[in-house]
Parts: structure tokens; C-alpha cells; sequence
């Protein structure tokens, strides 16, 4: 729920965003820095989260483990962020970022990454219950100061001195960030009694150990960063339109229904990865996961690329914003991809040798960059959608092929082939074909011809199910 809820409340915010921001160059801003705060996150935190994981397992005392986390986090953060308020004028110059709203992110990046070892702090003490009350909190508390903000402030101005003494004319994108600001300050409250370990002095011995071992972390963490968000920022540095930016982030969203299935089926799918590991049919059930993963994404991206002229009016309700609705298929199947990525990738996991993951990112990271730098002057934002799928079908490729020698697993390739290529013609005939697109009898039927041709590939598979089901009811 921690995980998920929080890119739900997307599809709330996205319609948002776009009927009450004053316009599409508007929603280019917000999500440019939106872009830089991920990337900025992973500077500030650099892998100490996930050193905190490794050494408070197995150090004998996790306390001053915490306690030189904390401090680490807490003295970097100042260093970096001190000098950049200093300097904010002359840092939203560099960017184009509105000074003020360069103050706002400088605080939410500050608050978040304070939070970072407390939330990991609570993973690791098993309690699931505090950490998911107090992270939808957070976005419950966000969500509800940006509909105030940008909603009934300005009605409640025109009817009120107190209200319209308060309220700012024009100031629709600093709201965004006000909100996001105060949200992370309450989070940061709410974990504020973790920091009565800092009675304790950071173990500077142990902080090198955390820091060499939060390096590579930072350097894949910089590689997602990059493959997720940085095109919106080269779209801005390549002169494109940011009223173009608002429309591609806006409709950029409606792909987050595969985001969600992904995300949901990554939370529970890793701990079982390893709990499996040591089973001797092991490999034999991971592809078996993985071409039912092929088979339930396969027909999610069908559902969704039907329906897109639908879920449209729904997620971005302005006409304006529609310009960017060709790069939706192709956001869909690059997380498809990203989501078959994850479960390729189990082999170096299961042997210690996450590196290789780090090493594949970088990968994905440099076909993002070179095809953004190639296809943006002459497709913006739709050459940024093409390089999104490039990166994430390149990575999704190299694993496979890799994992063969390392861990062999027995994937079922043929039908995980015919899956993705009767899902990719599928979609192509219902987005792209105007008969298709046009009509929900045709979309419907390709739907159903679909799940026939799974229900005859997966009969007997289906039928045990079914039986098992009906022994037990």
C-alpha cells in the first residue's frame, strides 16, 4: 500500500494539474523539477540507505550503525544544500527554475533525505503498519494541500479578507511545491523521535565501509534516474517547448497503469525470489513465474492501449494536452519491459553479484542518453518515448542473454515470444489502424481473441487451477 498508493494518487494529481495550472508550458515546469529533485535525491542519499540494510544486520552494534547513517546523511546534506540556497539565483538561472520555487525544492529535498534512514530503519525492524500509516500520510496530506492550493484557495479568496489576504495571484506552480514542502516537513516530524540516537558519535570507520559499499548504488541509482526522468530534462537543455514537455509528462502518466502492476508484483515477487533460491526446482519456477508475468503484462498493455482514448479523458481531461497521446503505447510497453527486466534479473541477485545490475543500468542509461540526443531535434518528445522502450528492451535483452551461462533457467521462450509478439501486433491494429481505433466491437474482439489464444496455450495449466479451486470450495 506504502508503495503503490502513493503513484495512485497520480492519476488524482495529474487531472489536477492540468485543469487548474494555467496551461500546458505550466505543467512543462513542474515536471522538469520534478525531474531534478529525482536526480538530486540520489546525490543526497548515495547509497546509504542501502548500506544502513547491509550493516545494521550484521554489525554487532546497529545502533551506532544508525546513529553514523544519521549523522552522515545529516551533515552531507547541509554541505550540499547550504551552499546552494546560497547561491539560488544564480542555480534557477542555470536551470530556468523560478527562484522561489527553487527554495521550495531545496526543502523537500532536504526533509526527504533526512527521512531515508528512518524509513529504511523501520523496514528493518519489522514494522510495516508505522511505515505505511506514515508514508500515505504524506501523499494524503500533499494530495490534499494541492487541491486546496489550487482549488478552493482562490474561490475562498473572493469571499474572504483572510483568504484573499493569504492568497497569491499567478502563483499556481509554487503552490505544487509548497505543498510537496509541507508534506515532507510533517513526514519528517512524524520520524523526528529516530534522531535521539545522534547521542551517539558517527563510527567514521565504519562510515568508509557504508560509503564504498553505497557507491555502486549511487552509480545504478544515477542510471534509473536517467532512464526514468532525464529526458524530460533534455527536452527542456534542446530548446523543446514546455508547453510540448507539459502535454509528454501528462500523457507520460496514463502508462502508470503498468507502472502499478509492476510495482505491486516487484514487492512481493523478490522475497520470494530468495526464499526459493534454495529449492531444487528453483530455476524451473522462476520461468514458470516469469511467462505468467508475460502473460498477465501482455494482456494489461493490450487492455490499456484499447481503452487509451478512454482513460484519456479521464487522466488528462483537457483536449490541448492530447498532442502527446501517440508516445502512450510505447511508455506502456517500455515498463512492460522494465517489469520482464526485473524477473531476468534474478540470476546475478541470486549470485552475489548485484554489480552486474549496476553494469546493465549503465547500459540502459547510455542508449537513453544517445537516443534523446539523437531523435529529440527532429521527434522531441516522441524520440524521448522511443528511447525510453530502446532502453528498457536493451536491458531486458542483454540479462536474458547473460544469465544463460551464469544461472541457467528454462524460460518457456517460445510461447513468452508469441505472447509479446501477438500483444505488439494487437495494439499496433487498435491504436494505430483507424478502423481499429475507431471501433470498440473490433477493439473487444481482438481482446477476446487474445484470451482465447492464451486459454489454448494454457489449458491444462488453467484446468489444475480450476480443479484445485473447486476441491477446496
Amino acid at each position: 500500500m506504502a508503495s503503490v498508493l502513493p503513484r495512485m494518487i497520480s492519476f488524482i494529481l495529474t487531472p489536477t494539474y492540468v485543469e487548474f495550472l494555467p496551461d500546458k508550458s505550466a505543467m512543462g515546469d513542474v515536471t522538469i523539477l520534478f525531474s531534478y529533485l529525482v536526480f538530486w535525491n540520489v546525490l543526497t542519499t548515495y547509497g546509504m540507505e542501502t548500506a544502513f540494510f547491509r550493516f545494521y544486520t550484521r554489525e554487532s552494534d546497529p545502533k551506532r550503525v544508525q546513529a553514523t547513517a544519521l549523522w552522515s546523511l545529516l551533515i552531507s546534506t547541509l554541505l550540499l544544500l547550504t551552499p546552494a540556497w546560497l547561491f539560488r539565483e544564480q542555480l534557477s538561472a542555470a536551470t530556468g527554475i523560478d527562484p522561489t520555487n527553487m527554495v521550495f525544492a531545496l526543502g523537500i529535498l532536504a526533509f526527504d533525505t533526512w527521512a531515508a534512514i528512518p524509513f529504511a530503519l523501520l523496514r528493518v525492524d519489522k514494522k510495516p503498519m508505522t511505515y505505511a500509516v506514515i508514508k500515505i500520510g504524506n501523499v494524503l496530506l500533499m494530495l490534499m494541500l494541492t487541491l486546496w492550493f489550487l482549488m478552493w484557495l482562490p474561490q475562498q479568496a473572493q469571499t474572504s479578507s483572510f483568504f484573499a489576504a493569504i492568497y497569491v495571484p499567478h502563483f499556481e506552480i509554487g503552490y505544487v511545491f509548497l505543498a510537496n514542502l509541507a508534506a515532507s516537513v510533517a513526514t519528517f516530524l512524524a520520524i523526528l523521535p529516530t534522531y535521539k540516537v545522534l547521542r551517539l558519535r558517527p563510527d567514521w570507520t565504519l562510515w568508509k565501509k557504508m560509503m564504498r559499499y553505497g557507491f555502486p548504488i549511487l552509480i545504478a541509482g544515477l542510471a534509473f534516474a536517467v532512464n526514468e526522468h532525464f529526458d524530460k530534462i533534455l527536452l527542456d537543455w534542446m530548446q523543446v517547448p514546455k508547453a510540448d514537455i507539459g502535454a509528454y509528462s501528462a500523457c507520460y502518466k496514463i502508462g502508470l497503469f503498468m507502472v502499478l502492476f509492476r510495482t505491486a508484483y516487484t514487492l512481493g515477487i523478490e522475497p520470494f525470489f530468495f526464499s526459493h533460491a534454495g529449492h531444487a526446482n528453483a530455476p524451473e519456477t522462476y520461468a514458470t513465474i516469469t511467462k505468467y508475468f508475460v502473460i498477465f503484462g501482455s494482456f494489461i498493455c493490450l487492455t490499456v492501449v484499447a481503452t487509451i482514448d478512454l482513460i484519456k479523458e479521464i487522466v488528462v481531461p483537457q483536449a490541448s494536452y492530447w498532442t502527446a497521446i501517440d508516445v502512450v503505447p510505447l511508455i506502456v510497453f517500455a515498463n512492460f519491459f522494465l517489469g520482464i527486466y526485473t524477473n531476468l534479473s534474478v540470476w546475478y541477485k541470486l549470485i552475489d553479484k548485484t554489480h552486474i545490475g549496476a553494469y546493465i543500468s549503465l547500459i540502459g542509461a547510455s542508449v537513453t542518453l544517445a537516443l534523446n540526443l539523437l531523435l529529440i531535434p527532429t521527434m522531441s518528445f516522441y524520440g524521448s518515448a522511443i528511447a525510453t522502450i530502446a532502453a528498457y528492451g536493451s536491458m531486458m535483452v542483454i540479462s536474458y542473454y547473460l544469465g544463460r551461462k551464469s544461472y541457467p533457467i528454462p524460460y518457456d521462450f517460445k510461447r513468452i515470444f508469441t505472447y509479446l509478439l501477438v500483444t505488439t501486433v494487437f495494439s499496433a491494429l487498435v491504436f494505430y489502424w483507424p478502423l481499429f481505433r475507431a471501433s470498440w466491437l473490433l477493439k473487444m474482439m481482438l481482446l477476446f481473441i487474445f484470451a482465447g489464444v492464451i486459454y489454448y496455450a494454457e489449458k491444462e495449466t488453467i484446468q489444475k487451477l480450476t480443479s484445485r479451486f473447486r476441491k477446496r470450495s
